[in-house]
């Protein structure tokens, strides 16, 4: 069976097609808070200081209007799509998230065995309860993705991503937004500690990554491990396009889920700008703050090639392990794909920017 075959095959399965019920992720939301730590909850679910940035993420999606398409033969929708070449059955990924072992005690393995039912493309964060060789052994015809914080021992970074890489990751996705620890002060009310459990290690990411990163370190990384880098936690286009120059095969546009500045622009309304400054010379990605079907297609319509969703994974992961995963991952494609034949768009590559109004604030 073909990569793509077996992806659909695999998108269409008992617990996949569970998840085209009503989805409802404020319901999961609670009823995850309710079995969580409050401390981990609060930990995912809260932003930096004020959280305007966290709000405005999910706000700015709404602001965008949508311009359908009528007349159209939508009989039959399909949200395939490519990432960086290699096919998926869903424009929607899993965002790199830590701490998923906090969630449910299968941690980031439950949440691998929950994107591959649901066919969707997945980055492994990192700082995950399971290491990234055992995720990379989770069989899976979607494309998966390795998140990478530079970390001060520029050796330790190299050793994480050989090993990983070794079980099949297709590019590194170098985050970049980390220069100093977000106040995330919901964390610091309950005196969270963070325990990133990376490689058996537990850790302060504030003391560990390095600040010193600039853009030569993206062709540094091509050229050590010979995959795509995709750079993650861009919010302008000069620097977008200084990533592609640099080596990068794409970007994500992102402000970590409104975690580290508070006040960034959110990744709706700065998405426009970074598509419009790269044209076809690299592919755009986008997160934060899309829970919802129409908000994939609001990214996609203005030049998304995906989008990436983490907390709603997470409520997933905590309510109910893989299969949870799964659902959530299913029923936003189930949105996505009912969105689309209400304007009009048999496939992603009939999205495009005529369908969106951007945002009134966005430029």
């Amino acid at each position: 069976m073909s990569p793509a075959a077996e992806s659909d095959a695999v998108a269409a399965s008992p617990t996949a097609r569970e998840a085209e019920a009503f989805l409802d992720l404020d319901a999961l939301e609670a009823e995850a808070r309710a079995l969580l730590e409050p401390g981990f909850y609060d930990y995912v679910a809260g932003g930096a200081e004020v959280e305007a940035t966290l709000a405005d993420n999910r706000a700015a999606w709404e602001r965008i209007r949508l311009r359908p398409r009528m007349l159209r033969d939508v009989t039959q929708v399909s949200t395939r799509a490519r990432w960086l070449g290699a096919e998926a059955a869903s424009p929607i990924g899993v965002a790199p998230m830590a701490m998923q072992h906090a969630a449910h005690a299968d941690g980031a393995l439950a949440t691998a065995r929950g994107a591959a039912l649901a066919g969707a493309p997945m980055v492994m964060g990192v700082f995950g309860s399971s290491s990234a060789v055992e995720v990379g052994r989770v069989a899976s015809a979607a494309p998966r993705w390795l998140q990478v914080y530079v970390l001060r021992d520029r050796a330790a970074t190299d050793r994480v991503v050989e090993r990983a890489l070794a079980e099949g990751y297709r590019a590194l996705v170098l985050t970049v937004d980390v220069a100093r620890q977000g106040d995330r002060r919901r964390d610091r009310r309950n005196r969270w500690v963070f325990d990133s459990r990376s490689d058996g290690e537990v850790a302060d990411p504030s003391e560990i990554f390095d600040a010193g990163l600039v853009f030569e370190d993206i062709a540094r990384f091509r050229a050590r491990f010979g995959v795509p880098v995709i750079v993650k936690g861009i919010l302008r286009g000069d620097d977008a396009l200084a990533c592609v120059e640099a080596g990068a095969a794409g970007v994500i546009v992102s402000n970590h889920g409104g975690r580290q500045l508070d006040g960034a622009l959110a990744s709706a309304d700065a998405l426009p700008e970074v598509v419009a400054a790269l044209g076809s010379r690299a592919e755009v990605y986008v997160d934060g703050g899309i829970c919802r079907g129409s908000h994939a297609l609001r990214a996609l319509a203005l030049g998304a090639r995906g989008v990436l969703v983490g907390r709603p994974v997470m409520w997933g992961l905590a309510t109910g392990g893989a299969a949870g995963v799964a659902r959530v991952l299913g029923g936003l494609r189930s949105e996505l794909e009912r969105a689309m034949a209400l304007c009009g768009a048999r496939s992603l590559d009939e999205l495009d920017a005529s369908l969106a109004l951007p945002s009134p604030t966005a430029g």
